[in-house]
């Protein structure tokens, strides 16, 4: 909590003049010290070890793990955040959801809010590792978690980052579902945008896929994955300037990701003259 420091205030009285010349009334002067700037809130244990993962992991799962041995119950749950943060910045995924999920765990049962960013972060892990049915399980452990919390927003972004494990485990009829609840639950997450104009372009709608990608390239305009999904729903609809368009956005824009890859290999193609495999 910050200090409220209270202004002084100092009075001068009336200035007499010398010799006999008649006293001179003064108002009461108010001294207006500026307020002193509150100090910032000191970092919790918990905020340094997370920023101790980013600079130092393994440093920090050492912290965590002699942290974790000197707590017992719901305190247990800030060290084993902080591990599964550490473990995630070492690709370390087994290790991370184990992790999240013992912090999960150890949550108070009334921090449904809590219980439910890290049931998330729990899923994102067993997504990575292609465990999907696991990750869909978290999935909806955490979106009841945010939606009892009042986190409609939260529960919309799980809804999306769920979807990924529906559309792998084929089961699209749900995803797309998903999908649609995420996007109106948090409608400015342009994943969620991008997500279903994939799955709307997989299912041949393209016209629907068309809307939903530009939506996503509102709120992102400079993003190599959405500028390499556009380009395929345009080439399928037959626009192949405006494919090319943006398949050579997203190689200047990000020269040496995957998608700047997968974008020279389609504009190959389309020298080549077949259209463009689609993902």
């Amino acid at each position: 909590m910050s200090l409220v420091l209270t202004l002084l205030l100092a009075q001068v009285g009336p200035l007499v003049s010398p010799g006999t010349a008649p006293p001179l009334r003064s108002a009461p002067l108010e001294m207006h010290r500026p307020k002193p700037e509150a100090a910032p809130p000191q970092p919790t244990r918990l905020q340094e070890c997370l920023a101790l993962a980013g600079r130092d992991p393994l440093a920090a799962i050492e912290v965590a793990e002699g942290w974790l041995r000197t707590v017992k119950g719901t305190p247990q749950a800030d060290p084993q955040h902080c591990m599964g943060i550490a473990y995630n910045y070492l690709s370390r995924g087994s290790d991370a959801e184990q992790a999240f999920v013992a912090a999960r765990a150890a949550v108070a049962p009334d921090e449904r809010g809590r219980k439910a960013s890290l049931g998330a972060m729990a899923a994102l892990a067993a997504l990575d590792q292609q465990a999907f049915e696991r990750a869909d399980a978290a999935f909806l452990a955490a979106h009841t978690d945010a939606l009892a919390a009042g986190r409609n927003e939260l529960a919309g972004d799980i809804s999306i980052d769920r979807s990924r494990a529906l559309v792998a485990l084929n089961r699209m009829t749900e995803a797309e579902t998903a999908l649609a609840e995420g996007r109106s639950a948090s409608p400015a997450n342009p994943a969620g945008w991008l997500l279903s104009a994939t799955l709307s372009r997989r299912q041949g709608k393209l016209a629907q896929a068309q809307a939903q990608i530009e939506r996503a390239a509102q709120l992102m305009p400079v993003d190599p994955q959405i500028g390499l999904e556009a380009g395929v729903i345009a080439v399928l609809a037959g626009r192949e300037a405006s494919a090319r368009k943006s398949w050579q956005s997203v190689i200047e824009v990000s020269p040496a990701s995957d998608e700047a890859k997968t974008a020279r290999a389609y504009l190959d193609q389309l020298s080549a003259g077949p259209t463009a495999t689609t993902r």
